[in-house]
């Protein structure tokens, strides 16, 4: 695949899913598991593109070189048909320039660079790690935003700034703030990705070009429908698909948390990824019985009943 740009519209595609990083029983990363996934994730849940070693993929807990592996297995088996973005995101600017790096050389078409967690910086330290990381590679940049998991929102006027860098493309939004994105949208090219399941809907109807779900693992399909009929002004038919996915949104995002219960309710469809890696944990009985009710309102055939 092409490495993408900023003149398609949607850059990294549209229904994109930030994938779950598959473990073996001893708690080794599985890479043959990642290659069937990511290629369930492409051709059965059409997605048309794929985050590897974000958040949902427990980037904290892997090591550079696993990352890269990982990376490497998903590229080999997806990477001809969708679109493979690294997380390459981290609190330490040469940090995530090294894995910046790594990634290019894995084959990535692009980077998901997060807002540097806990060290909290100033909105200048945002622009420079941003810049150096986009400097640091040929590889086009989506942006991402999540103050409640970083500690400090990107403020409108750095991204209008980091909008001028060549290579820095898309926002993954996880703030929330719709009006400050359509100004943003407004007075730059940057296209933005609604990086909140239970936003994904109001996100295109303010101009966002797709989705970085997480829920996407199950309902991929469904979220790819969405967006074509919303592209296509049929938008009684996506608020019906909107609707339809309330309870699966509720159950994976609003229980333990998306990394755990999207692994609980990929066993649930017949796609067991294995467990977590501490300080995460396994859903508990209850929690999944939970689960299981949502997806089943949601429509969402089981396999595990």
């Amino acid at each position: 695949m092409a490495s993408p740009s900023r003149s398609t519209g949607a850059p990294f595609g549209r229904m994109l899913t930030a994938m779950v990083t598959p473990f073996t029983a001893d708690g080794a990363v599985d890479y043959d598991r990642a290659q069937s996934l990511a290629a369930y994730l492409v051709d059965v849940q059409r997605n048309d593109g794929l985050i590897v070693s974000g958040t949902t993929g427990e980037s904290p807990t892997t090591s550079d070189a696993e990352k890269e592996r990982l990376l490497k297995a998903v590229v080999e088996a997806v990477g001809d048909r969708a679109t493979v973005v690294a997380g390459a995101g981290t609190n330490d600017t040469h940090h995530s320039v090294e894995l910046a790096r790594s990634a290019e050389r894995a084959g990535a078409h692009g980077l998901l660079v997060v807002t540097p967690y806990y060290n909290k910086p100033p909105q200048e330290g945002l622009y420079q790690h941003f810049t150096a990381v986009a400097d640091a590679t040929g590889l086009p940049v989506m942006l991402y935003d999540i103050p409640g998991r970083s500690g400090v929102p990107i403020a409108t006027t750095t991204l209008i700034r980091l909008a001028q860098h060549e290579r820095i493309v898309a926002v993954k939004d996880a703030k929330g703030d719709l009006f400050a994105g359509s100004q943003v949208m407004l007075a730059t090219d940057l296209v933005f990705y609604s990086g909140d399941d239970a936003l994904n809907l109001a996100w295109l109807a303010y101009g966002g070009a797709g989705f970085v779900s997480v829920v996407g693992h199950v309902v991929g399909a469904e979220l790819a429908r969405m967006i074509a009929d919303h592209g296509a002004g049929r938008a009684d038919e996506a608020r019906a698909t909107h609707q339809q996915l309330i309870p699966v949104i509720d159950g994976i995002m609003n229980r333990a948390g998306g990394a755990i219960m999207v692994k609980a309710a990929l066993k649930l469809v017949g796609q067991p990824v294995g467990g977590h890696r501490l300080p995460l944990v396994a859903a508990d009985e209850a929690q999944i019985a939970e689960l299981r009710a949502c997806l089943v309102a949601g429509g969402v055939k089981l396999t595990d009943v």
